[in-house]
């Protein structure tokens, strides 16, 4: 259902799509900077854009926008510039086609992700579409259902703050749009261009991408992940109030209202230590919580995508199921990342040693798929930090952990 959300909502959204981000998604602090800018005024023409379902986004073509780089490096931005110039790029490609743009699509659920669609929409005068190509926030463009769904990503442009302008343009072999079964190919080209340019002086580790232009015909095949805007949204609000201050009423919440079967993975335990580096448009790094009993790491490239127990010989999460933070009592509930681990590589005082929880649910089917090029992408990723095995959905794993049969 259609619905307008004012410069009000901005922080809720943030909070919400930060829960949702497994740990990515970018930071609440580099969210934040961009949403106290929204105001009308001499950047901004309105202070509110309209949301739409997917089913309603029939009166134009939608294209996907997303801030890519490190979080720390994004964290600097005060205007969404480089995402708006990508798509004004997009913008004027379509018109030569006689094509309208009519929405901004989100890349994934993340504070930044949810952020800077509905600002770029705002700027543009353009409305933002309730879905999102994940449900979680992803390190790489095959890990998206656009790609998955043998979206053309022509035309596609990255461009820095400063107004550099590249067009990634990568022709598949059949055609201008290429075979379906060569989507594959495409997206992991563009990924692999995408990340030696945004480490380039110019970009400073990130920049705008507007990729994956639509139809409405092809919005309804490339995003059967619906409603996580507003997921977010909502769940944001009741954080903001300050209404979950346990595991436990998250939990409540979560099965209540997002029909989400999430579970604690770890005990509460205190932050413990920190480890991350910067490079090639990406955060690398780990977090460890220190238990009563076991210490909990998780090991991250912009997003959480692995999860270990210090007592269990396997892991207790992978990617592309979701990890997500829980911080008890007073002050803020929910942290990225990017958030827990300060710029010079400490831990944010803010948290303290206030209790912090694991919490872990299986991926949406669509990342899932045995075969399909999203789960063969988590499991290169995850190769890439050290682990061999398979994918075992977060319910098995915790069977196994326990010692049940599966």
């Amino acid at each position: 259902m259609a619905f307008d959300l004012t410069s009000s909502d901005l922080e809720p959204l943030l909070l919400g799509g930060a829960f949702f981000g497994s740990g990515g998604g970018g930071t609440i602090e580099s969210a934040r900077h961009l949403s106290q800018q929204f105001h009308e005024g001499s950047y901004y023409p309105r202070e509110s854009v309209h949301v739409v379902s997917v089913d309603e986004a029939i009166d134009g073509d939608g294209v996907m926008v997303a801030y890519l780089g490190a979080p720390e490096a994004i964290n600097s931005a005060l205007y969404p510039s480089g995402p708006v110039m990508a798509v004004q790029n997009i913008q004027a490609r379509l018109d030569e086609q006689g094509r309208k743009l009519a929405y901004i699509v989100p890349p994934e659920s993340g504070a930044l992700g949810f952020v800077v669609a509905c600002l770029v929409a705002a700027k543009l005068g353009l409305m933002v579409v309730d879905a999102d190509g994940a449900g979680r926030a992803v390190p790489s463009l095959p890990m998206l259902t656009f790609a998955a769904q043998a979206m053309t990503p022509r035309p596609a442009f990255l461009v820095s703050q400063g107004g550099l302008s590249v067009e990634l343009d990568v022709k598949p072999r059949d055609g201008n749009s290429g075979a379906p079964a060569h989507q594959r190919d495409v997206s992991a080209i563009v990924e692999q261009m995408m990340r030696p340019i945004v480490g380039d002086p110019e970009f400073g580790q990130f920049g705008g991408l507007a990729i994956w232009s639509m139809t409405p015909a092809q919005m309804n095949q490339a995003l059967p992940i619906r409603g996580t805007l507003s997921r977010a949204l909502a769940l944001g609000r009741v954080v903001q109030r300050g209404e979950l201050e346990t595991p436990a009423a998250m939990l409540r919440y979560l099965a209540e209202h997002c029909r989400l079967a999430v579970r604690a993975v770890s005990e509460p335990g205190e932050l413990a230590s920190a480890e991350v580096d910067t490079s090639g448009g990406f955060d690398v790094g780990k977090i460890c919580i220190r238990g009563p009993r076991s210490n909990y790491t998780v090991m991250y490239q912009n997003e959480s995508l692995l999860a270990w127990n210090s007592q269990q010989p396997n892991p207790i999460v992978l990617a592309p199921d979701s990890i997500a933070y829980f911080v008890e009592g007073k002050g803020q509930n929910v942290f990225t990342n990017g958030d827990l681990v300060m710029a010079d590589g400490s831990l944010n005082p803010v948290v303290g040693q206030r209790p912090v929880t694991l919490l872990a649910w299986e991926a949406q089917p669509q990342l899932t798929e045995p075969g399909g090029l999203i789960l063969d992408s988590f499991i290169e990723q995850l190769n890439t930090l050290g682990y061999l095995g398979p994918y075992v959905p977060v319910e098995k794993l915790n069977r196994m952990t326990r010692g049940e049969a599966s």
